[in-house]
């Protein structure tokens, strides 16, 4: 864990109610911090014309393509790699997988756990219920690692995680039921199908939140048309989804028709497509980028090669993938 002063002063701000201005000034912060402190970021940024002496405002921070995950360790710490908790993607067997270092994991684990209360209330309500098949077969998974830590704070009480026994998980979500704890089933997309289509009874009483992912089990389908199936055949009035992925430390999350929200430590803007450094108007489609404080460890200033648009009131929407992103921006720190 590092254990400088600037840091330690840096981590105590993370979770603190800031406000819209507060959070601009922190990110300034920390962009400094990082630019000091993380090598890889830091030449990304003199590339892009931007280091602290030409950065004023929140507006005028690079946010670096997701990509270099893949291709270099973004650590802003002097621990050793392999002291460090480390994420890793799931990939596919033709590219190459992030790796997210973590060298401080009580940030992450207090992330996971304030956004969780932040949208749903005491996990010990719930009755975490994981479906995450695919993300069980490999090691790394901070999907894994954040349903653990639920599922603990709950008190484990009726959750757990489930492969392809569907009786067991439609029985546990009765039980949950039954023992006045609302179920809460956290899963990928084509596993939350099948299960769907193997119980064959409506179990209203679940939440049910995808994250995303066919893993090529099943035809992909865009997001409207999955909450519909998955609600005509389990019978809940609204899906709800998880935003996160492995090069962040904080998720988003929506209670139903595809419109996340963010907790108070992560923001998430549009970017144009053709200019990363310019904003898309509200409405307009544009590149996502992340704003998570909590990444304080690594790179808190991501863009990803997610495609979606932001309502005027901060709402967002996931709209696909962009086309060709392995390539963008990388290639400013190839050779």
């Amino acid at each position: 864990m590092p254990g400088n002063i600037e840091y330690n002063a840096l981590k105590e701000k993370i979770f603190t109610d800031h406000g819209p201005e507060g959070f601009r000034h922190l990110a300034l912060d920390i962009f400094r911090f990082q630019y000091a402190s993380n090598a890889v970021y830091r030449r990304f940024c003199d590339l892009m014309q931007r280091n602290p002496a030409r950065v004023s405002s929140f507006d005028e921070i690079p946010f670096l393509p997701i990509g270099f995950f893949r291709t270099h360790p973004i650590v802003s710490s002097d621990k050793p790699l392999a002291e460090m908790l480390a994420f890793t993607s799931s990939g596919t067997t033709d590219t190459i997988p992030s790796v997210h270092y973590i060298p401080d994991p009580d940030i992450y684990l207090k992330s996971l756990s304030a956004g969780f209360r932040h949208f749903y209330g005491d996990p010990a309500k719930y009755a975490i219920l994981a479906l995450l098949p695919s993300y069980l077969e490999k090691p790394g998974s901070s999907l894994v690692y954040m349903a653990e830590a639920l599922i603990m704070q709950s008190g484990g009480n009726c959750g757990g995680f489930f492969l392809s026994d569907f009786e067991s998980l439609a029985s546990a979500i009765r039980k949950a039921s039954q023992s006045n704890r609302i179920p809460f089933v956290l899963g990928v997309s084509y596993a939350l199908l099948d299960f769907v289509d193997a119980i064959g009874t409506p179990l209203p009483e679940a939440i049910i939140v995808e994250t995303g992912g066919m893993k090529g089990r099943r035809k992909e389908m865009v997001k409207s048309e999955l909450h519909q199936v998955l609600s005509a055949k389990s019978g809940v009035a609204s899906v709800h989804s998880e935003y996160g992925m492995t090069e962040l430390c904080s998720q988003a999350w929506s209670d139903g028709k595809g419109v996340f929200r963010c907790p108070p430590w992560m923001k998430v803007e549009v970017a144009e497509i053709n200019d990363p450094m310019a904003l898309a108007g509200p409405g307009k489609t544009g590149v996502i980028r992340v704003t998570d404080l909590a990444n304080l460890g690594s790179c808190a200033f991501v863009e990803t090669q997610d495609l979606g648009r932001v309502s005027g009131d901060g709402f967002f929407e996931v709209m696909g993938r962009m086309d060709h992103s392995m390539l963008r921006g990388c290639n400013l720190m190839v050779g």
